[in-house]
């Protein structure tokens, strides 16, 4: 019996648990969005120009419709202190309230603090609206809490929004208060032109448009708020009722150290919370110099590491009893300290909001080599290990050719060319002498050419053979074309002219010497001459005579034949 009734305990606790599991979802409860506080019936902000604005300042502020005050840099942590506080109120009729809200203090804005969309980037184009618990889960904020407003018919982001140096929303130069951060640091609180919004040269990295100008300069500037920010009529009603209304309220400003301050308290509209002459009361008294109205009713919501902090006024459906958080637009998020970019450019580690660089890098975003150009000169490139050098090179610098004999990337490979060819420093290839061709200079060049790539032809008589190295003419006696005519009269014009070096210089000329061989041969023609005269002459003074012989025929016929016989 023990038994069994120990399992039906732990059965009803079983779907007690699961009950409060499903209550608690997010997907079971959601806001009613039942306690909405607007500035405008129609429309939002003021529809006249920015010039309308600042000719209706006092003259005080000259032409200046926004203060600037710079931020403060704190490199230490933490990097913001949040404070609870319960204060007791005065009424109007001499009995008091308790409020209950936070007081966040934001030492290193520039660094600390983004304007975000909501669900994150591309949320206001989306014309999203999310709980500030899911933006900030998901951007990873310490503390965050609702910003701008929104359109409660489309969930449009209205106003001004500069998230994190990117333009997300114009406002189109809207004359409602605004909060910002520019690039230098400096904290920007009042009413903005167009141009003010877009100047580049000192641009908004964060900016976000709120409803009603609480303290310039340390003063309230509530009336003047009220002249400035609503033109109609009809709006002037419900905008005097938006501010005296008591309701929850959310605000950000700053203190005279450059601390951004943000400013919770809860509440629900016409039964509890503050309003905006006690907001700017509250903030003047703990020492904020510059502030600006956010939105607020059923929209104020703090929240700490994903948790949410406040104690919202809309009622949650289905279930009334409990209170839901209301999805909105942007959100004030307070963050670790992040590198810009977030990744330390792939070259270092993010730590406490600095780059902390890999070995070969430096810079704030580490993306900055320690080796820098000209480091290397034309024939390398500077990496985090040092200079890398291009094919053919080597040296610390670079500046060294590989040595000879080797080529190619980091001088590894060795060359391979014959007959006393070198190669390419950067890709091998051998450069032949001249006389040789070939990949590896291992040919030589062919009978009758000559230089380098043996593309020239030899210019010798008689087809001979040229030097293959320099194309003079010269005996080749390796050759073997016309080889034997061509040395033959090499070697005989070589004779004559050691002949005629060496050879004593005639005492006669070539003339008296032909007269001399003339007159020598006709000497030695004289007595064969002598001999064949007498002898013509003998013949002719005895003549000839004839010899009869007889002869017979083959018929046995007699012939005679007479010859003719010289005595």
């Amino acid at each position: 019996m023990a038994t069994s009734s120990a399992r039906r305990q732990s059965v009803r606790l079983l779907l007690l648990c699961l009950r409060v599991w499903l209550l608690e979802s997010k997907d079971a409860r959601t806001s009613t969005d039942s306690d909405v506080l607007l500035p405008y019936a129609h429309g939002h902000g003021p529809s006249h120009s920015h010039r309308h604005v600042r000719d209706c300042q006092s003259v005080a502020h000259g032409s200046i419709t926004y203060e600037t005050w710079p931020s403060r840099s704190y490199s230490s942590l933490p990097v913001a202190e949040s404070t609870v506080f319960i204060s007791d109120m005065p009424g109007r009729s001499g009995s008091s309230r308790w409020v209950y809200g936070h007081m966040t203090v934001v030492q290193d804005p520039l660094r600390t603090l983004s304007v975000l969309e909501p669900g994150g980037s591309g949320g206001c184009e989306k014309s999203h609206r999310v709980t500030v618990v899911e933006t900030a889960e998901t951007a990873g904020c310490l503390y965050a809490q609702n910003a701008g407003y929104f359109n409660t018919t489309t969930d449009g982001c209205l106003g001004n929004v500069v998230s994190d140096g990117r333009m997300v929303r114009d406002g189109g130069g809207v004359q409602n208060a605004q909060f910002g951060i520019r690039k230098d640091g400096s904290l920007v609180f009042g009413y903005l032109s167009q141009e003010d919004v877009l100047d580049q040269s000192n641009p908004f990295v964060q900016l976000v448009s709120g409803v009603v100008w609480l303290l310039r300069n340390g003063e309230v500037y509530i009336n003047q708020s009220l002249e400035a920010e609503c033109d109609e009529l009809v709006d002037q009603e419900m905008f005097r009722s938006f501010v005296d209304v008591l309701s929850a309220r959310t605000a950000v400003g700053h203190d005279a150290n450059g601390n951004v301050v943000l400013f919770h308290v809860d509440g629900r509209t016409n039964e509890r919370g503050m309003n905006l002459w006690e907001v700017a009361d509250f903030l003047k008294k703990n020492g904020v110099i510059n502030a600006v109205n956010l939105d607020g009713g059923g929209s104020s919501s703090f929240v700490v590491n994903g948790t949410l902090a406040s104690y919202p006024p809309d009622q949650c459906k289905p279930d009334s009893r409990w209170r839901c958080a209301r999805r909105v637009s942007t959100i004030l998020c307070i963050h670790r300290r992040r590198c810009q970019p977030e990744n330390c450019s792939g070259n270092g580690d993010c730590v406490d909001g600095r780059c902390r660089c890999q070995e070969g890098w430096q810079g704030a975003a580490c993306d900055s080599l320690v080796c820098q150009p000209p480091a290397c000169g034309p024939h390398g490139v500077c990496t985090a290990n040092g200079c890398v050098c291009a094919a053919g090179w080597r040296g610390k610098n670079c500046s060294q050719g590989c040595f000879p004999g080797y080529y190619g990337d980091g001088c590894r490979h060795t060359c391979v060319c014959f007959n006393g060819a070198s190669c390419n420093r950067v890709d091998g290839r051998c450069v032949c002498p001249p006389g040789f061709y070939g990949n590896l200079c291992e040919k030589a060049c062919p009978p009758g050419f000559y230089g380098v790539s043996c593309a020239e032809r030899c210019q010798c008589d008689d087809q001979c053979p040229c030097d293959p190295h320099t194309g003079s003419c010269v005996s080749n006696f390796d050759s073997r074309l016309n080889r034997g005519q061509c040395l033959a009269k090499q070697m005989f014009t070589v004779w004559r002219q050691q002949e005629e070096a060496y050879r004593d210089k005639p005492y006669l000329t070539e003339q008296t010497w032909l007269i001399i061989t003339v007159v020598l041969a006709s000497l030695l023609l004289v007595p064969p001459v002598f001999h064949f005269m007498r002898a013509s002459r003998r013949w002719l003074l005895f003549g000839y005579s004839y010899t009869h012989v007889p002869l017979s025929n083959a018929n046995g016929d007699k012939l005679s034949l007479r010859l003719l016989q010289l005595h």
